[in-house]
């Protein structure tokens, strides 16, 4: 009996008449998180975890929106469905689904790894689990948090006292906040694109502590360029935006695409960060193992691979065709930010 099935207009269960994170327009639609190729404009009734509400408001405006505690139940047309911790960003959530003593649990993008920004991934134990796998390879293996955030002070710290800005490329929702959640405020100012902020405060009224920053357009003391750090999104790059810099700076790109040979360079900056907000292969391989599901199924990502290999270990595992991205948002969110850093004004 599959709980979830593939339709074009996404992942749907046919026993509670729902979809989940669907890339067409549905009546009703399940949210793991507010990434843009997970959650879409166009759906008459939306559902997510209650921690999420602030930053899918603020990314799809006025819609109409239910939420779940972590942990809580509801019950639809005999599918009784609770949403736990996914580790991603803010407000991301696995979605449990139970129907006649079968439990199918949907992770939507997840990270195992402990993160400031969001509360931790929850293995929740399941018959049968779509798991993503944007870095399901052996290669993709993530140090701690504090190695990574002691990099990035040290790196602007040090273009400080040259006197340059230090501009750190990653995307608006999630990333460009767990970055300001470790960085050292005591180094210098903290600007941020106005991608990047409206999100900020999201996460600040959600209770989550990060340091002061201001949109460069708020900096009236010009002097500030000189040794700040610039959160922006990678579309900013080359964009109007960076004209306040001059010359004058040394730029950063914050990504689990960082660990291949080749990442920095083909994104022509001058330090890349390894940085994802994704499960590295040990983390997906210990996420589905806790789950104690029979049946993977694998999405987006290094498909073939994953099913292979958990086939090889004797599950049964096959996959689900999606039109989710990968690391950061996904295409959507890239042009979201593209747009954003296309349109800010140059003062």
């Amino acid at each position: 009996m599959d709980l979830v099935v593939s339709r074009p207009e996404g992942l749907y269960c046919p026993q509670g008449d729902f979809y989940i994170d669907p890339w067409r327009k549905v009546d009703r639609a399940i949210i793991t998180h507010a990434h843009a190729d997970h959650a879409r404009v166009g759906h008459n009734h939306y559902l997510c975890a209650a921690p999420g509400e602030g930053v899918l408001r603020t990314r799809l405006g006025n819609i109409s929106l239910d939420t779940l505690p972590y942990g809580a139940s509801t019950t639809h047309k005999g599918v009784k469905i609770s949403l736990h911790p996914a580790g991603h960003v803010l407000g991301s959530c696995q979605i449990r689904l139970e129907y006649q003593g079968e439990v199918w649990v949907a992770s939507g993008d997840y990270k195992v790894a402990p993160d400031l920004t969001c509360d931790a991934f929850e293995p929740v134990r399941c018959n049968t689990f779509i798991t993503e796998s944007t870095f399901g390879l052996p290669i993709y293996r993530w140090r701690s948090d504090a190695e990574i955030y002691a990099e990035i002070n040290a790196w602007w710290a040090a273009n400080a006292a040259e006197g340059k800005a230090s501009v750190l490329y990653g995307y608006s929702f999630g990333k460009a906040q767990r970055i300001l959640a470790g960085v050292d405020p005591s180094i210098g100012p903290i600007v941020c694109h106005s991608a990047c902020e409206g999100l900020n405060k999201a996460y600040r009224e959600a209770g989550v502590k990060l340091p002061d920053t201001a949109t460069v357009s708020e900096v009236l003391d010009k002097s500030v360029f000189k040794n700040c750090l610039a959160i922006a999104p990678p579309a900013a790059q080359g964009a109007a935006w960076m004209k306040r810099f001059g010359n004058a700076y040394s730029d950063a790109f914050a990504s689990g695409w960082m660990q291949l040979r080749g990442g920095r360079r083909r994104r022509n900056v001058d330090r890349g960060f390894v940085m994802s907000d994704h499960a590295d292969w040990p983390g997906l391989m210990r996420a589905i193992g806790a789950t104690g599901a029979e049946q993977v199924i694998v999405t987006h990502g290094y498909v073939p691979v994953m099913v292979r290999w958990l086939q090889e270990q004797g599950l049964s595992a096959r996959a689900f065709e999606t039109e989710y991205g990968g690391e950061g948002e996904g295409e959507a969110d890239s042009k979201a930010d593209e747009k954003a850093a296309s349109t800010d004004v140059v003062e």
